[in-house]
């Protein structure tokens, strides 16, 4: 380690260097025509005895600032340097640290000075000698790259650390801070272990710029050679060409002659006059030019697309209908217009009038249903029942308008829009398209996807569509297009106003019990690993299944419960705990998946059912899923803890508070009519809740329901359990009609309801509900809430109305 001595010992002339370093063991010539530098040699020189050399202090000057270490220096030699000029030769010795300036001979600055002790403990330990190779290593590898052969044996004779680690100092790549870093490490040890970093880091540089420079004069050679062999191939064409009397042309130009393709394809005229124009630009081009590429694009997109293909439609209309009946059970709406569509087509076709105003007989339909319902595999029975090719084309989420009109071809990888890539995959210009999720597409800064379908799905202009990448005239008028949606709401007004709506409602329970029979059970039984004999469902286990286990508007947590009861019972095999065949009962069910989850309001204990206290009532809703029912909770706040009004809770949209609003209002003014003790709405606040509270509610449905829950709490009088209801309530007392009846009719068949009310002015509803379900259900009509009252609320006992009633 190295130790500084207590004290001066030296007085010596000091040498600056200005922004240069030398360390101890260099020699380095300086010019004497510098000052400074002349006054020091001269200094040293008077002062040095005869038999001594004379000695000087060498110390770095950075940015006129000294050094606080320095490097006792010797004058080896005096004389001219190489360009003529006077100069001295000095050699490094020893580090010295810097004292205070005292007086000396001569025009130099005399400083103060202690000598540096160094030490490296012997032998060396291992890690210093490992530290020694690796330098020496990199400084090998570093001269050899320079060429410095003479000075590797020198460095590599080099054992003494602190001499090796101040060898650093004719690194020519050292910047002056790097050079005084060295300097002022005293000890050897760290100053080598500083040196070896600062050579690392220069080869890892040295590396990358070596890399560099290779990769870029490789691109430059490679770009060199293609640029000679383009103009060789250029002059042998020409050359051939000559020969053949100037038609002739090389296989490669065989290969790529877009024209003779182009005039052999069955285009259309327009089409083949733009392809043609293209061909033209082609040939112009040069081989380096980037339009080259997107031409040949644009040309293999032109010459792929089905122009002139169209399949032939399968006019069997009783073969149809029965593929569609095979396929699905129910959805009698949609199996109706595609087989009238069929029938259309057929006599048009029979009369010549296949194509009228440029315009075939193509069909936009849109099927709006519940999640579950069969929307999208319906698709495929079209296709199939019509004998056409059916390709499906994912909207979900699709947010930019170029993913439907394709991208301008200037753009960097352009593609055309899905319609006309669906056109290209089915092979054919009358294919049935299903655009799935329609109502799910979105917009932002990129466009509107559902502007941009418009055209698409409009009767009157897709037979004219244009893609901006093809840029000509695409006949879309012979496509059937099958769009499905889960919320018409959510469709834009001008897209559903061209597509005929076509609603699929939900199934019933007898539906479900066939489709789960005929479909679910044999695909789950595949894929189960189970033949058909060796496991068998009983009607009653599987309308327990549709009943109880699972309600929904569709059959896919149907399906799932089977696969689930299809697993356990293939489980239970394997382990040697259940023989095949088995049948399945509806009293297996429990044992095998546990208990149901949807048990019927009237199946369940009186003191159990929600309207088993005064102020609930069961009302009737749409959603996302399909129908559902919904009920309605009141209860009235103390008189003492204040807070007169109406509170709504249950996350409600404003329509609906609105309803609350005017049921409350109906009531406050029609209380002596009704017989029910208004005076408590006086002082006392009302409290009008909606379960499920996370779930977004609105709409004006649930008037006549928030109306009777009201009535119920204000006399007392408990509403029927098997009663459910939906209406619009008016100030006046009048009932108004509302939509999606079928639905609602269905989620109270499911929910157990036997008796439904509903608006006078939905009657007509009535004939889209199946016959099966108004078998089972008692349906009253009413036009003013009094009916609903008389209808819902149980018979007035002689019960004092409650002072605070809450709800269950």
């Amino acid at each position: 380690m190295a130790a500084e001595s207590p004290a001066f010992t030296l007085n010596l002339p000091l040498l600056p260097l200005d922004d240069e370093v030398v360390l101890p063991g260099m020699v380095v010539p300086l010019d004497l025509s510098d000052a400074e530098v002349r006054a020091a040699v001269e200094a040293a020189q008077a002062a040095a005895p005869e038999s001594a050399k004379p000695t000087v202090l060498l110390v770095p000057r950075i940015d006129g600032t000294y050094a606080g270490t320095g490097v006792l220096g010797t004058v080896e030699q005096v004389g001219r340097l190489a360009d003529g000029d006077p100069g001295a030769l000095i050699r490094g010795r020893s580090r010295v640290r810097i004292g205070a300036g005292t007086t000396g001979p001569g025009a130099a600055l005399w400083v103060e000075g202690a000598r540096i002790e160094e030490s490296v403990p012997e032998p060396l330990p291992g890690h210093v000698t490992e530290l020694v190779k690796e330098y020496k290593a990199l400084a090998t590898t570093w001269l050899k790259k320079r060429g410095a052969w003479q000075v590797v044996d020198r460095v590599q004779a080099i054992d003494d650390v602190s001499a090796l680690a101040d060898n650093s100092g004719y690194s020519p790549f050292l910047t002056t801070d790097q050079k005084l870093a060295l300097l002022e490490t005293a000890d050897p040890v760290a100053r080598l272990r500083l040196a070896t970093q600062q050579l690392r880091d220069h080869l890892a540089e040295q590396d990358v710029a070596e890399t560099i420079a290779k990769d870029v004069q490789e691109g430059v050679d490679k770009q060199q050679r293609e640029f000679l062999l383009r103009r060789q191939l250029e002059a042998v064409r020409k050359e051939l060409r000559e020969l053949n009397g100037g038609n002739g042309k090389d296989s490669a130009e065989e290969s790529d002659d877009y024209r003779a393709r182009v005039e052999a394809a069955d285009l259309p005229e327009k089409v083949r006059e733009a392809a043609l124009k293209e061909v033209d630009k082609l040939e112009r081009a040069s081989d380096q030019s980037p339009e080259g590429s997107w031409i040949r694009t644009w040309l293999d997109t032109v010459l792929e697309m089905p122009w002139n293909e169209r399949t032939e439609d399968a006019y069997d209309i009783r073969g149809a209908k029965a593929v569609l009946d095979a396929e699905h059970a129910g959805l009698e709406d949609v199996k109706e217009r595609i087989t009238e569509y069929l029938a259309v087509r057929k006599r048009r076709g029979d009369r010549g009038l296949g194509v009228i105003g440029g315009r075939r007989g193509g069909a936009v339909l849109a099927l709006v249903g519940p999640p579950g319902v069969g929307k999208t595999s319906l698709g495929q029975s079209v296709a199939h029942a019509m004998g056409r090719a059916f390709v499906r084309v994912a909207l979900g989420g699709v947010r930019d308008e170029a993913e439907i009109r394709g991208h301008r071809r200037t753009y960097v990888g352009a593609l055309p829009g899905r319609i006309v890539r669906a056109i290209k995959e089915a092979g054919s210009m009358n294919p049935v398209v299903l655009l799935d999720e329609i109502d799910k597409v979105g917009s932002d800064f990129r466009g509107d996807p559902a502007a941009a379908l418009l055209e698409v799905l409009d009767p009157a202009q897709n037979h004219t569509f244009r893609d901006h990448y093809l840029e000509v005239e695409l006949d879309l008028s012979d496509v059937v297009f099958l769009a499905t949606a889960n919320v018409l709401e959510a469709i834009p007004e001008a897209l559903a106003d061209r597509m005929e709506i076509v609603r699929l409602d939900g199934y019933t329970e007898d539906e479900k019990v066939v489709i789960a029979r005929d479909h679910l059970l044999p695909r789950q039984l595949e894929r189960a690993g189970l033949h058909g004999d060796e496991v068998t469902l009983a009607e009653s286990a599987l309308r327990r299944l549709a009943g109880e286990y699972t309600r929904e508007a569709g059959v896919r947590t149907l399906e799932r419960s089977i696969a689930r009861l299809l697993r356990k019972i293939a489980a239970q095999h394997e382990l040697g705990e259940r023989e095949l065949p088995f049948t399945v009962t509806d009293g297996d069910l429990r044992g095998l998946i546990g208990r149901p989850h949807h048990v019927p309001e009237s199946a369940q204990d009186p003191a159990e059912r929600r309207t088993s206290v005064p102020g609930v009532a069961t009302g009737l809703a749409v959603t996302g899923a399909g129908g559902d029912v919904l009920f309605v909770e009141a209860s009235l706040a103390d008189p003492e803890t204040g807070g007169a009004g109406l509170t709504l809770t249950g996350q409600l949209g404003d329509v609906m508070k609105e309803s609350a609003q005017i049921a409350l209002s109906f009531l406050r003014s029609h209380g002596a009519e009704l017989e029910l003790p208004v005076a408590d709405l006086k002082d006392r606040g009302v409290h009008i809740h909606f379960p499920a509270g996370a779930v977004p509610k609105d709409g004006p449905s649930a008037g006549i329901t928030m109306t009777t829950a009201l009535a119920s709490l204000l006399s007392g009088r408990l509403v029927r359990t098997d009663v459910a209801m939906t209406g619009e309530v008016s100030l006046t007392g009048r009932v108004l009609p509302i939509g999606g009846v079928k639905q609602k009719l269905l989620a109270a068949h499911r929910a157990g309801v036997t008796t439904v009310i509903i608006p006078k002015r939905n009657e007509p509803d009535l004939d889209d509900v199946p016959a099966e379900v108004l078998d089972k259900l008692e349906v009253h009509t009413v036009t003013d809430v009094r009916q609903v009252l008389e209808l819902a609320l149980t018979p007035a006992v002689d019960v004092a109305a409650p002072e605070v009633s809450v709800a269950a």
